[in-house]
């Protein structure tokens, strides 16, 4: 699996992170993930199908801005 590094603007707590978790967590191919709300990053194993499309997707179904998405 590949590390998908998501900058994501407007988190402020551990709740909010949960919230980003959980909607990463429904993409297919989408394994273990790191949130940091008070750094403002997520750090998500992603299999080689899971898009930078669909990561923004995600966090902005949860209700945040993503800033930036690479995918190694």
């Amino acid at each position: 699996m590949a590390k998908a590094k998501i900058g994501i603007e407007g988190m402020t707590c551990p709740s909010c992170a949960a919230n980003v978790e959980k909607a990463l967590s429904k993409i297919k191919g989408v394994g273990e993930s790191s949130i940091n709300p008070i750094f403002g990053k997520a750090i998500v194993e992603v299999s080689d199908e899971v898009t930078e499309d669909q990561l923004r997707a995600a966090v902005k179904d949860a209700g945040f801005t993503p800033t930036n998405v690479e995918i190694n």
